[in-house]
């Protein structure tokens, strides 16, 4: 109602004789209250959208999200994936990123606002599983824990995990629910549901099959309490695991219809473990990252103790999420790489666990809710500063890429060292299929990307690619290809002028055209 409205109204009322006032109220509008949900859901908006808009439009926040972005952009141009731009991440998650490339607008910022409603539709479905454990104000909480700890471990915009960790959880509160069911008629309906999310999650990242696993244990585990006969749970649990590697199997066969099938086996399946390890690297993050999740070993830990009397009805919830934490653990641990962005998936469980701890009220119990909260939102924001102080800002970016496009004429560009957003802002063609640059310059992936990488190296410099992208002489390199980095620098010397040094972040980097 307008302002003028509501005068009129009120003179209105004040007109009419006293018996007939309740009357008149009673059919005046009243404003509507928004439902609890959107309150909920505009939050963790908020919270995404304060914590990240110095980010918003920045084509280089982290490589991995510019590489998904570049071969999106690519795949709608004809490019195949494993094929014509080699990696070795799931199909699905290309598919992800080409879907919102198409919205109409900028595609960086197409596929953050897909973060942004990822995050906040992940946040709601973890404040609905903590509210089986916790108060409806400690299960908020814990969705706005996990929307702060993200950034932490540099999945604060658009990695994997920001989009498959819904699909999980979403698959989660299908397993809760179903558990507290007992001899639920659809039971087997729901777990085809449940097992569908977690195929589609696995064509993101296939290490959500641990969590795959996990859950469909618990529900054979629900069917055998319901006195299944075990031949129908034997059946059953074949109907779920086929529906669970359906997508995969879709995506193989579309390979396999192309020729193309060895290229996307050993790029899925066999690549991840041809992969050399970087050695005591690898423990100094797994400790700073068991360090970094101090705030929740503490309320998780000390939840129990706070929450004892609450009564059984919870037990089932509670041990379903404890055992979906421990497989997410598990599949963050196998691989022994542990990159922080791998920690994302165990946030989940350990956010909704930790929940009962996050809302006490009580004098000398609100420290746990306030340090967990009050860490993630100041580490969040301490790891972006620092991820938009090496990576660089657009204006460096637009700078460099206007300096590249000067020199680029009709050939090709190769980022020996880089952001990989170039590839993508000049429209370049490729001189590699390994364009994704770790892949030839550090010895880790040296014997996984199924090509010699000094015979790679060996034939791109032979194509004389227009322009060269490194780090600056002086630079650190990161874990590097001594064979590969040694033909470069050759290459350079015999071939190549340096034409410009620029800074981009925390870096310079030098860019080379051929002698004329």
């Amino acid at each position: 109602m307008n302002e003028t409205g509501g005068v009129l109204a009120a003179a209105t009322v004040g007109a009419l004789p006293g018996r007939l006032v309740p009357s008149a109220i009673r059919h005046l509008r009243r404003p509507k209250v928004l439902p609890g949900w959107l309150v909920e859901a505009a939050g963790f908006a908020l919270i995404f959208l304060v914590t990240r808009s110095f980010l918003f439009g920045n084509p280089v926040v982290h490589i991995d999200e510019q590489f998904y972005l570049f071969v999106a952009e690519r795949m709608r141009d004809g490019a195949v994936p494993y094929v014509d731009i080699w990696d070795r991440k799931p199909i699905g998650l290309f598919l992800l990123y080409e879907a919102l490339v198409s919205l109409p607008f900028d595609p960086v910022i197409a596929y953050q606002v897909g973060a942004g409603i990822s995050f906040t539709l992940t946040a709601m479905v973890l404040t609905r599983l903590a509210r089986e454990i916790a108060s409806p104000k400690a299960a908020w909480l814990a969705g706005a824990a996990y929307v702060l700890f993200m950034p932490v471990f540099n999945a604060g915009m658009g990695q994997a995990p920001v989009f498959y960790n819904l699909l999980v959880a979403m698959a989660a509160w299908g397993v809760v629910d179903s558990v507290k069911r007992p001899e639920h008629p659809p039971l087997i309906w729901r777990g085809c549901l449940v097992m569908l999310l977690l195929g589609l999650a696995i064509q993101i990242k296939y290490t959500v099959i641990f969590e795959g696993a996990a859950f469909g244990l618990i529900l054979l585990a629900r069917g055998f309490a319901d006195v299944w006969s075990f031949k129908r749970l034997a059946a059953t649990g074949l109907l779920w695991i086929g529906v669970a590697l359906a997508p995969t199997a879709a995506a193989a066969l579309w390979y396999a219809h192309m020729g193309q099938l060895d290229a996307f086996v050993y790029a899925n399946f066999v690549s991840i473990f041809e992969r050399d390890s970087d050695g005591w690297k690898a423990y100094w993050r797994l400790a700073k990252e068991v360090l970094v999740l101090t705030p929740f070993w503490l309320a998780i830990f000390l939840a129990p103790r706070l929450t004892a009397g609450a009564g059984d009805e919870q037990a089932s919830s509670r041990r379903v999420i404890v055992v979906w934490c421990l497989a997410a653990v598990g599949g963050f641990l196998l691989f022994g790489t542990w990159y922080d962005h791998y920690v994302a998936p165990v946030l989940m469980p350990l956010a909704v666990i930790a929940a009962p701890a996050l809302a006490r009220t009580a004098p000398g119990e609100r420290w746990y809710g306030r340090l967990l909260l009050g860490f993630g939102a100041f580490a969040g924001i301490v790891v972006m500063v620092y991820q938009y102080r090496q990576h660089g800002s657009t204006r460096e970016y637009e700078a460099m890429d206007t300096a590249i496009r000067q020199e680029l004429r009709d050939g090709c560009l190769f980022i020996f060292e880089g952001e990989l957003a170039f590839y993508r802002t000049t429209n370049t063609c490729l001189p590699t299929t390994r364009i994704f640059p770790n892949h030839l310059n550090t010895y880790v992936e040296a014997p996984a990307v199924g090509v010699d990488p000094h015979q790679e190296m060996a034939r791109i410099l032979a194509s004389r690619p227009e322009v060269i992208l490194t780090r600056a002489a002086h630079e650190k390199p990161y874990l590097p290809n001594l064979d590969t980095r040694r033909m470069m620098a050759e290459g350079l010397a015999r071939s190549y002028e340096r034409y410009a040094a620029l800074r981009l972040g925390n870096k310079e980097y030098w860019l080379y055209r051929p002698r004329r």
